[in-house]
């Protein structure tokens, strides 16, 4: 019996380079028919608008933790209002800063000053990170608080009215929740200050937020865009 004969159609079709209809010639190994390559372009991810329509992360820095963060006179009213301790600023700001110079202390000649840089740079980060996130969620809940409570001046709206009582409206939890955030970002920026204050001692600069080199490419190439704008 001849090698062809004996064949099923399927392999003969394989060893003849054509295949019946209805069979799947794309296996592994081989490479995909243009039938399938469109087919195939369909399935990629386009992630290009994507990465271009990603809205850019917030810059971190002391300031702006300080913008969305209570002063020493709003936490002192807050905590008067709500019945809350006011949190010790200058004693919470001395822990850190005395903590990141011992810790700096105990590396003893372990890093040299770039690694030091380096490492307290994003350690003070973090500090600054966590007081602007709660400072900003602060100022969300406050706004929320106030829209909530002018409600209630509105007596057409049932729903708006104050509970009954023994029970807390919802525009009381609001405020009491905005308080309980304004004490706890008015502790986190005195740590936050702390920390920087430490950094400087350390390092002898000032801190700065750590950027991605994409992110100062990008903010080089919207300086020079504005720039040759002003020739026209």
């Amino acid at each position: 019996m001849g090698a062809g004969r004996g064949c099923r159609p399927a392999l003969r079709a394989r060893l003849s380079g054509t295949a019946p209809r209805g069979t799947n010639r794309h296996r592994a190994g081989e490479t995909p028919g243009p039938e399938n390559q469109d087919h195939d372009h369909t399935k990629r991810p386009q992630t290009s608008a994507a990465k271009r329509n990603k809205p850019a992360r917030p810059q971190i820095s002391l300031e702006a933790a300080r913008l969305l963060c209570p002063d020493d006179a709003v936490a002192t009213n807050v905590a008067a209002a709500f019945a809350l301790s006011v949190p010790d600023f200058s004693g919470i700001r001395e822990a850190h800063d005395t903590l990141l110079r011992k810790t700096w202390t105990a590396f003893d000649e372990a890093l040299n000053e770039t690694a030091t840089k380096m490492h307290f740079q994003r350690v003070v980060g973090t500090y600054v990170a966590s007081a602007q996130g709660v400072g900003r969620f602060y100022s969300e809940k406050v706004t929320e608080a106030k829209t909530l409570t002018a409600k209630l001046a509105n007596d057409a709206r049932d729903e708006d009215r104050d509970a009954p009582a023994g029970f807390e409206s919802k525009a009381q939890r609001a405020r009491q929740f905005a308080a309980d955030l304004a004490i706890q970002a008015y502790a986190l920026l005195a740590a936050a200050e702390g920390a920087v204050e430490a950094y400087l001692a350390i390092t002898g600069e000032d801190w700065k937020p750590y950027v991605a080199h994409s992110e100062t490419e990008s903010v080089e190439r919207k300086s020079a865009a504005a720039e040759m704008g002003a020739f026209g």
